[in-house]
C-alpha cells in the first residue's frame, strides 16, 4: 500500500506543464487582466497595475514580437506595431481610449494608422486619444501593442542609463543631437546616427540600416530615430522622475462597449437603403470581402481587355491592385455605379464600408459572367468590408435581424473571404475550413461549407481543408500553442480572428431566432498572409504584395459562380 502511495506521489510531483499549456494560460491571463483593467478605468503599464500584463506577454513570447524576452530590441515587431498605432503615440505619456465622442466635429485632426482603421486625436503634447468603435478586439489589439512598445522602451532605457542620478551614455547624447535636427539628415549624419542607435538597441549597424526606411514617411524620413528617442526618453522619465505613462478608458467607452451601438446603426443604414431602392423583399447574399474584388470580378475584364490585350484576367486584377492604378479603378467603378451598384461609405463608426449590387440592373452579356442564371427574383449582393475580431459578431448579428422588428430578410447565403495565418504551406495558399474553434475556450462551430478544396485545384495554388482556430489577436500567435493545435487531433490548418464570431451570429439567426431562412448557406475561404510556424514568415516579416491577388480573386469568383448558378 505504501509503495503505491509513493508511486502516486512521484507521479504528481513529476507533472509539469508543456510550453503549449503555459502559452494557453498566458493568453487567458492576458484576456482576463485586460478586461479587469478596462473595468477599473485606468492603469500604468510599467507600474504595479501593468505587471500581470507584462509578465503574461513575456511568458507567451508571441512570434510576431520576436526577441521580446531578450535584452536586444526587437526591430521587425516594433515596425509591425508602429504601423498599427497613430503617428506620435511614442511621445505621449497619457493614452486615452474613448468611444466615438464627437472629436470628428472639433478642430482636432484625425490621425489614422497606416495598417489599422481607427481614428486617433492628439489632444496636446502629452495625450493621444484613440477611438474604439470596433469592439473588445480593438482594445486587446491596442493594449497588447502598447505593452510591447513599453517593454521595448525599458530595454532602451537599460542600455542608456548609466546610474540612478540620470547620467546617460554617449550614444544617447549623440542620438539626441540627431533627433533635434529639423531638416532631413544627410547620408553621413544618418549613418552616424544609425551607428549610435545600433549600440543603444543591441543590434548590428546593418540590421538597423535595413529597417530604417520602413519607419520613414515622406514628411519624416528619419522617423526611426525619432521613435527610438521618444521611447527611451519617456522610459528614463518613468524611472528618474516617476512620471509613469498612463492608459485610461473613458466612462462613455466603458458604458457603451458590448452593446452593439455602432453595429446597429451600420445595419439599420443598410436596410434603409435596401428599402429606399425596393430591394428588401429580394433574395440577399452577404459577402464579407474587400471593396474591390467583387466589383472587379464582375466588371473589370470586359472594360479593360482592349487595354490589356492577350493578358489573363489575373494580370488585369494585379494591375488594378497596384497603388498607382486609381484611373483604372475609377473606370471600373463608374460602370458598376451605372449598372446598379450602390456605394455606402461608413458613417456609423464601425469603419466597415458597404457595396450593394442589384443584379437586375447588370448587363450580364458585358460582364465576366455571361452564363449567369438568376431565376425570376433577381438577388441582391451586399458586400461588406472586413470586420475586426469580435466585431464580426456585432455586425452580422445586427444585419440578420428583421428590419423594424417585423420585416424578415430573405438572406440566402453568407460568404466570408479573409486573410489568415496558415500552419502548413506558405503565403498566398488557400484554406477551406469546416469548423471554427475559439482559442482559449475551445468553443467550436461546425458547419457545411459550400466551398470545397477540390473547387480550387488546378490553379497552381496549394489548397488545405480542415478546422481553423479563431484567435484573440494576431499579436498573440505563439509557435508552441499553434504547433499543438496543428499536430494534435484538433488538426487545425490555420488561424484568423473572426470566423467563430461570424458563425455564432449566423447560427443563432438561422437556427434559434429564425430571423433568416433555416437552410441559409455558408461559404468560408481564406488566403494565407503568413505562416507563424516558419521563422521569417510571420506577419511582422511584411505584407503579401501581389501574391495575395490571385487567391483573393480565385475565391471571389468561386463564391460568385455559386451565387450566379454557373455550373
Amino acid at each position: 500500500m505504501r509503495v503505491l502511495k509513493n508511486i502516486r506521489m512521484k507521479e504528481t510531483k513529476n507533472i509539469s506543464r508543456s510550453r503549449a499549456q503555459e502559452s494557453s494560460a498566458a493568453i487567458e491571463k492576458m484576456y482576463i487582466t485586460m478586461r479587469h483593467l478596462f473595468n477599473r478605468g485606468f492603469y500604468k503599464p510599467m507600474g504595479i497595475s501593468g505587471d500581470t500584463l507584462r509578465e503574461a506577454l513575456l511568458a507567451l513570447r508571441p512570434e510576431i514580437y520576436g526577441n521580446i524576452a531578450e535584452e536586444k530590441v526587437e526591430l521587425n515587431g516594433l515596425l509591425y506595431v508602429i504601423e498599427r498605432l497613430p503617428v506620435g503615440i511614442e511621445e505621449c505619456r497619457f493614452i486615452n481610449l474613448t468611444s466615438d465622442e464627437g472629436y470628428s466635429k472639433s478642430h482636432f485632426k484625425a490621425i489614422v494608422p497606416p495598417k489599422r482603421r481607427r481614428n486617433c486625436y492628439r489632444i496636446d503634447e502629452e495625450q493621444m486619444n484613440v477611438e474604439i468603435t470596433r469592439g473588445r478586439s480593438d482594445i486587446y489589439d491596442i493594449l497588447t501593442h502598447l505593452t510591447f512598445i513599453f517593454i521595448e522602451s525599458h530595454k532602451i532605457k537599460n542600455r542608456i542609463l548609466l546610474d540612478d542620478a540620470g547620467e546617460v551614455s554617449r550614444d544617447w547624447t549623440k542620438l539626441e543631437i540627431a533627433v533635434s535636427q529639423s531638416k532631413k539628415l544627410t547620408l553621413v549624419e544618418k549613418e552616424k546616427a544609425i551607428s549610435h542607435a545600433a549600440n543603444i538597441l543591441g543590434r548590428t549597424f546593418e540590421e538597423v540600416l535595413n529597417i530604417y526606411d520602413s519607419f520613414g514617411t515622406e514628411a519624416a524620413p528619419d522617423r526611426f530615430l525619432h521613435v527610438i528617442y521618444w521611447l527611451g526618453k519617456l522610459a528614463i522619465e518613468e524611472v528618474i522622475d516617476s512620471n509613469k505613462r498612463t492608459i485610461t478608458f473613458s466612462p462613455i467607452l466603458r458604458e457603451r462597449l458590448g452593446h452593439h451601438i455602432h453595429g446597429e446603426v451600420w445595419a439599420t443604414n443598410i436596410k434603409e437603403v435596401l428599402k429606399a431602392n425596393q430591394l428588401l423583399d429580394r433574395p440577399i447574399h452577404v459577402i464579407s470581402a474587400n471593396m474591390h474584388s467583387v466589383m472587379n470580378s464582375i466588371f473589370a475584364t470586359p472594360i479593360l481587355k482592349t487595354k490589356f490585350k492577350d493578358k489573363s484576367d489575373f494580370f488585369i486584377y494585379e494591375e488594378l491592385s497596384k497603388s498607382g492604378a486609381n484611373e483604372l479603378r475609377n473606370q471600373v467603378e463608374a460602370v458598376a455605379l451605372k449598372q446598379g451598384m450602390i456605394s455606402l461609405p461608413d458613417t456609423s463608426g464601425t469603419n466597415i464600408d458597404v457595396q450593394i449590387f442589384d443584379t437586375d440592373k447588370i448587363d450580364w452579356s458585358k460582364s465576366s459572367f455571361p452564363k449567369t442564371d438568376l431565376g425570376e427574383k433577381k438577388p441582391v449582393i451586399i458586400v461588406m468590408d472586413y470586420a475586426f475580431g469580435e466585431q464580426a459578431y456585432e455586425t452580422i448579428d445586427e444585419l440578420l435581424k428583421p428590419y423594424k422588428k417585423d420585416t424578415l430578410l430573405n438572406v440566402k447565403s453568407v460568404s466570408i473571404m479573409g486573410k489568415a495565418g496558415i500552419l502548413e504551406g506558405g503565403k498566398g495558399d488557400i484554406m477551406i475550413p469546416n469548423a471554427h474553434i475559439n482559442e482559449g475556450t475551445a468553443d467550436n462551430y461546425f458547419f457545411e461549407n459550400e466551398l470545397t478544396a477540390e473547387m480550387f485545384e488546378g490553379n497552381d495554388i496549394a489548397v488545405f481543408a480542415g478546422p481553423m482556430v479563431t484567435v484573440l489577436g494576431t499579436s498573440l500567435q505563439n509557435r508552441d500553442l499553434l504547433k499543438f493545435f496543428h499536430e494534435s487531433t484538433w488538426g487545425v490548418i490555420g488561424l484568423e480572428m473572426e470566423g467563430s464570431y461570424y458563425q455564432k451570429a449566423i447560427q443563432s439567426a438561422s437556427k434559434i431566432r429564425k430571423s433568416v431562412p433555416h437552410d441559409i448557406k455558408v461559404r468560408y475561404a481564406y488566403y494565407a498572409s503568413d505562416n507563424p510556424l516558419e521563422t521569417g514568415s510571420t506577419l511582422a516579416s511584411g505584407g503579401l504584395g501581389t501574391t495575395g491577388v490571385k487567391p483573393t480573386y480565385l475565391i471571389t469568383i468561386k463564391i460568385l459562380e455559386q451565387i450566379f448558378n454557373i455550373k
